[in-house]
């Protein structure tokens, strides 16, 4: 049923919003549950990255602080690994897990991981997209609905989508190498790894409702404007 002045594809919107907010609660809670279990090697999470870096025959990445929370991120134009307030100085195992993970970056970095390099040369080519994407379209529709237009707008969007899709196997394959160096270093126990899993598990969600959200707004961008009158 059509109700006046609804947009039903908003409900693809809304759909978005709610996974991503799901996504976003469900690591936050995990991430504080187990900020408050000390790991057996008290370690922090800036040693356990220097640690697991060096495991890996990796001694040209440096490590620093960043504020904020959940902040974490690795930089590999500079090679630089940073971490945020709640990770560098902790010896939990959320610390743990998230510092070993962008260790995982890095390591995917030396390795020349093939989706990282593809993320990488995606970014301005997504950051480009998404940021002209509605104006393009927009004028499109000004311009006596030039479907030509349209149809780049929608394309140019796509390129955020297939950002996305590219982020999610360097991210979950982040995580298996930090668990594998994790476990094969030693610095956690087979308890304290199961426990880890569950933060990165938890984190990786929240790509997984990125990546959904956006696939929903480019269904909605293709609904609207897709099947459009030709120019």
């Amino acid at each position: 049923m059509y109700f006046p002045y609804f947009d039903p594809t908003y409900i693809l919107v809304i759909i978005g919003v709610i996974l991503s907010l799901i996504a976003s609660a469900r690591v936050k809670s995990t991430f504080a549950k187990y900020s408050r279990v000390r790991s057996h090697s008290g370690l922090t999470g800036a040693e356990v990255a220097e640690k697991v870096l060096h495991h890996a025959g990796i001694y040209d990445v440096s490590i620093e602080n960043v504020q904020g929370q959940l902040t974490d991120h690795y930089d590999p134009r500079k090679k630089v690994l940073r971490l945020s307030d709640s990770v560098y100085g902790s010896n939990s195992i959320a610390a743990i897990g998230v510092a070993a993970h962008e260790c995982g970056h890095a390591i995917q970095h030396q390795n020349a991981y093939a989706p990282l390099k593809i993320r990488s040369a995606l970014v301005p080519v997504a950051n480009f997209g998404s940021f002209l994407a509605w104006p393009i379209i927009l004028v499109g529709l000004l311009l006596a609905g030039s479907q030509t237009l349209i149809d780049i707008g929608i394309i140019l969007f796509s390129t955020a989508v297939l950002f996305q899709l590219v982020t999610l196997p360097v991210e979950f394959n982040a995580s298996r190498r930090a668990i594998q160096k994790l476990s094969e270093s030693g610095i956690l126990h087979y308890e304290e790894l199961n426990q880890s899993k569950k933060v990165l598990n938890a984190a990786a969600l929240t790509y997984v409702a990125a990546a959904a959200a956006t696939i929903l707004q480019l269904l909605r961008l293709v609904l609207l404007f897709g099947g459009r009158r030709r120019d």
